[in-house]
């Protein structure tokens, strides 16, 4: 007896009763991609439902199963698997990379898997100075990459060679086999992939169709670019008939010795002496664009931060250019002469507590709270 909740087989896959056996592999095939485990981890729901689905394409896209279950419904595969209908290997689910290029055939149409490939991106790791970075640069990087064949266009074929696709795969460089329910490609091990005959292969490329050679670009590098970041040059990629490939150049910005980046912003710590910070002070501070003079106020504490308007990196997309943060760290001496000892105790008796504030409100807030 079949369970009451089986669902009939053409309402499972979204098809009417008088879809053509391509409809209904079409519509599994799109549904299939959708719900299939490898999709859907950890997903029970799913994973019943692509049985189910696979079920029904295993009955509808067999002519004589599909004919039998017109006349009888489920009961014509009474007595079979439990999981399906007489004959039905769960085995035969497939992967899903079978599903999608099943589907894509679909969508695209049938053709050869070369025809449809198109040449893999190039990557290129580019190295730059800090200051390169912050004002932009020119930079001319060599490289490698696959250009179309100018003996054979990109066809792989001798121009004086008669009838030459392979005819293993009849061009198309690849072959197709049946796996379970669905058929699948692989590269044609006959002409290895090119879909010419190893005879009829033009000598200069050997039948690839391109062949590497050595390139050099201007790469333009804007102001302001961050470390990381990529620039693509489109269609400087591999060549082939298929088309081109881009180029992304990757860019790592080399660490500067005294300056740190904060978005459009530079950070730079400049260490000062005790008299320098008490007295106040005339400083030269480094900047991306040489020396300046910075005013360093009497009585300045230590981690005081000061900013120089527009001394920054360039804004991406132009807007402007960023500040420099210049922090001012006290240096306290880690060696000192015997008189450089008399001299300071001198004067800190002679200071007193009245001209550390901030040390004297900290001490009152610490026997306020301790008694």
């Amino acid at each position: 007896m079949v369970a009451a909740s089986k669902r009939d087989y053409y309402e499972v896959l979204g098809v009417d009763r008088n879809a053509t056996v391509d409809d209904v592999k079409r519509a599994y095939r799109k549904l299939a991609v959708k719900y299939h485990p490898d999709h859907n981890p950890d997903n029970a729901q799913a994973e019943e439902y692509f049985k189910e689905l696979t079920e029904a394409y295993a009955v509808l896209g067999d002519e004589d199963k599909r004919r039998r279950y017109n006349q009888l419904g489920h009961a014509a595969f009474e007595g079979g698997s439990s999981s399906g209908p007489a004959g039905f290997d769960p085995s035969d689910l497939g992967t899903l990379g079978d599903l999608l290029e099943g589907f894509l055939e679909d969508v695209f149409g049938r053709r050869s898997s070369s025809a449809r490939k198109r040449p893999s991106d190039l990557r290129y790791d580019l190295t730059i100075r800090f200051e390169e970075a912050a004002l932009g640069v020119e930079k001319r990087i060599d490289y490698r990459r696959d250009e179309i064949c100018s003996s054979c266009q990109g066809s792989g074929a001798d121009t004086n060679a008669q009838h030459p696709d392979c005819p293993a795969c009849n061009g198309k460089g690849a072959v197709r086999f049946q796996r379970g329910l669905f058929s699948t490609a692989r590269p044609c091990s006959a002409c290895n992939g090119t879909g010419v005959r190893p005879g009829a292969r033009c000598k200069t490329c050997d039948g690839h169709g391109s062949r590497g050679t050595d390139q050099s670009l201007l790469v333009r590098i804007p102001a302001g670019v961050e470390d990381g970041a990529v620039r693509t040059v489109s269609g400087a990629g591999h060549q082939t008939a298929n088309g081109s490939s881009d180029l992304h150049v990757y860019v790592k910005v080399e660490p500067h010795p005294l300056f740190e980046r904060q978005g459009a912003d530079l950070i730079c710590q400049v260490p000062v002496s005790f008299p320098q910070a008490a007295l106040g002070a005339q400083l030269e501070v480094p900047t991306l664009e040489g020396k300046v003079t910075m005013k360093l106020p009497a009585g300045t504490q230590s981690g005081k931060v000061f900013r120089l308007r527009g001394k920054g990196l360039q804004a991406l997309g132009g807007y402007g250019k960023g500040d420099q943060l210049v922090t001012v760290t006290v240096e306290v001496p880690e060696v000192i002469t015997p008189r450089q000892r008399t001299l300071l105790e001198q004067l800190a008796n002679e200071m007193g507590s009245d001209t550390h504030p901030r040390q004297r409100t900290f001490l009152d807030k610490l026997k306020d709270l301790f008694g």
